[in-house]
């Protein structure tokens, strides 16, 4: 940098020499601080924060909860959660953009990220983010009531395809609703879906006979199913659900249809290689211990194939966002 100072008396001069001359020296500083921040030998250099889109005691933030204290035992610096509630992610977005890559902010990532890509509603595109770790990836299950006539997926199925039975969804446009209008695709049912305005509200409908069907997560749903307040169908997933090993899956009758809620964790697509490396290393490490693990066995989920890395993560991410817009552009339901 070259200063160049012309007409100024002193002692003001000498006043505006030093302010220069300290705002030359400060600007190199504040680059090799930005530096240090994302050096993985050095980091973590701050607080770091894991940013949450849903409130306090739901499943994304219980998930997390698992896993930071043992991912904070090992560290110098901080962790702490930040809450960014509204616009069904879309002021976690906001944040995550004015934060950029900065190697110390983690958001945590459900569908719910990806339906507010996809509508347009976000100031993020899908390729501004980059999976590091995967947490779970819960299967959803097709459940009836208890005294349900449709015994099981057949006769489900046999219905559905002569007149639109109805089905139970939090919100339209959400994980629930996707995933039965894929299943129909798939299976040449016709439904219609009742909104309920949150998950519990969606299962007690089903159970007062409000609506004929619903798909709910397996771990949320598995000690209703066992309890016999909810019959359970069928598996939306590629293999049977070893606390239900009685439950065929929908492949298995010929409806190849796979829909689960994910959750886990992404960061900036900009943030340096071998940052990425350490944050994704950093996390599966915390998820290795006892309490992550013991939290996804205690939801009858299997860590080998929940846990998984920024590889499969990553990929997982961008086809299911693929698969959700092209759901979308069907139902009309968005314009890109």
């Amino acid at each position: 940098m070259t200063l160049k100072l012309t007409n100024v008396p002193a002692p003001n001069g000498r006043l505006l020499r030093a302010g220069l001359m300290t705002a030359a020296l400060l600007a190199p500083l504040g680059a090799l601080a930005q530096e240090d921040s994302c050096d993985p030998q050095q980091w973590p250099a701050k607080t770091i924060e894991l940013v949450s889109h849903s409130s306090a005691g739901g499943g994304t933030d219980t998930t997390m909860r698992m896993w930071m204290d043992a991912a904070a035992a090992g560290i110098d610096e901080n962790v702490t959660v930040v809450y960014k509630l509204g616009g069904g992610a879309r002021a976690a977005h906001e944040y995550f953009k004015k934060r950029g890559p900065d190697c110390h902010t983690i958001m945590a990532l459900t569908q719910t990220h990806l339906y507010t890509i996809a509508r347009g509603n976000s100031p993020i595109g899908i390729d501004d983010i980059k999976g590091v770790v995967r947490a779970m990836d819960d299967p959803s299950v097709i459940v009836v009531r208890e005294d349900s006539p449709y015994k099981n997926y057949e006769a489900l199925l046999k219905a559905s395809q002569e007149e639109p039975l109805t089905w139970g969804v939090a919100q339209v446009g959400g994980t629930e609703h996707i995933g039965i209008e894929r299943w129909a695709e798939a299976s040449g049912a016709k439904v219609r879906v009742v909104p309920f305005g949150g998950g519990g509200d969606m299962v007690t409908g089903l159970r007062s006979g409000a609506v004929d069907a619903t798909i709910a997560n397996v771990s949320e749903s598995l000690d209703q199913i066992k309890e016999g307040d909810l019959r359970a169908l069928a598996i939306l997933a590629e293999e049977r659900v070893p606390d239900l090993p009685d439950v065929p899956t929908a492949t298995e009758k010929g409806d190849d249809v796979k829909v689960s809620t994910t959750r886990g964790y992404y960061i900036h697509a900009d943030t340096p290689p071998a940052m990425a490396d350490r944050i994704e290393e950093w996390i599966l490490t915390a998820m290795d211990g006892e309490r992550f693990q013991n939290y996804l066995k205690n939801n009858g989920l299997d860590p080998e194939k929940n846990i998984a890395g920024s590889d499969v993560w990553d990929k997982q991410i961008k086809e299911e966002y693929q698969t959700s817009l092209e759901t979308m552009r069907k139902l009309g339901l968005t314009d890109k």
